[in-house]
């Protein structure tokens, strides 16, 4: 069997699995559950990635997820230490679909409680996003709801009983799997999809890993631009915001302006910022969003810093 193509580029849309090591379980109680989804949150904040849905089980989870910055791997590597299984979605066609297939995953595993009990503990489940697309008391500040209500004309409570009836239909019937369309190419879309991502893929001829021309060219700020901008703003030389060794606040900053508004990865900054390794960055934004999480005259530091620069990128310096 041909190997489903890894593609990444901004801005798309992925169902992600992954499982524990020869089907172990990696959830014991709440608080592993908990701990999760701590680091998820973490995560889709420092790789800027938006989660639509999610189900934790014993042994694996599933995850709806959009990448502005086209960095699947990035975020699934930090998430998770392990091989992950990703289909790219055509979000028109199939969002929708994807979400019910993992809100309903639960409900596959083996139970002799009676529908209406597995129906009612499937919409209290903390173990996945449902409750939350259902009852706006219940949601996560994690989680993308826009995503997936725009599809049924927005964040209304008569398009959140659609959902709900949709949801329904899924555990009543027998609807099959999206995942299934995916087999083979890692592609969850119509024939006309399929064709343009492998033409895309065709013209790469570079590593899988890289596909730099699936990502595309951004409109954002350059990141020459945005250095030499930020240092005029924190009054310090280029030479030493970049400087090999150096270890500041303000350099963190700089890594994590270049990440959120550049197309750009982190080993690219990592040559920028001295020749460092892209570890070294991750490490570096890390400490950056913990920092501005515990001190927010750093957050409220970075928020005027980010729209000074919005500002500054419509005018010549």
């Amino acid at each position: 069997m041909a190997r489903p193509l890894r593609i990444q580029y901004p801005d798309a849309y992925y169902h992600v699995t992954c499982r524990g090591n020869e089907r172990r379980e990696i959830f014991r109680n709440n608080d592993d559950h908990n701990v999760f989804l701590e680091l998820l949150a973490r995560s889709l904040d420092i790789y800027t990635v938006e989660l639509g849905a999610y189900a934790l089980m014993p042994n694996h989870f599933h995850f709806l997820v959009r990448t502005p910055k086209g960095n699947l791997s990035e975020f699934s590597g930090h998430l998770y230490q392990g091989r992950y299984k990703a289909f790219l979605i055509q979000a028109d066609n199939y969002l929708l679909e994807v979400s019910r297939y993992i809100h309903l995953n639960p409900l596959r595993m083996r139970s002799k409680d009676p529908v209406g009990k597995r129906w009612n503990n499937l919409l209290n489940d903390e173990t996945t996003s449902l409750a939350g697309y259902l009852n706006v008391k219940k949601r996560k500040e994690f989680v993308c709801y826009k995503m997936i209500m725009d599809y049924l004309g927005g964040d209304t409570q008569k398009a959140r009983n659609e959902y709900r009836k949709f949801i329904e239909a899924g555990f009543r019937e027998e609807i099959p799997s999206p995942l299934d369309r995916g087999k083979g190419t890692g592609i969850i879309g119509g024939e006309n999809f399929i064709e343009k991502v492998k033409q895309l893929v065709a013209r790469e001829k570079k590593s899988p890993r890289e596909q730099p021309a699936l990502r595309e060219l951004s409109k954002k700020i350059k990141p020459d631009d945005l250095i030499e901008k930020y240092a005029k703003l924190s009054n310090i030389k280029r030479e030493e915001l970049t400087k090999k060794g150096r270890q500041s606040t303000e350099r963190a900053m700089l890594m994590e302006l270049l990440y959120r508004n550049c197309n750009i990865t982190q080993p690219e900054i990592g040559r920028m910022m001295g020749d460092i390794d892209y570890s070294a960055v991750s490490q570096a934004r890390k400490r950056l969003l913990f920092k501005m999480q515990h001190e927010p005259a750093w957050a409220k530091r970075f928020s005027e810093i980010q729209d000074k620069l919005g500002q500054m990128s419509r005018i010549k310096i």
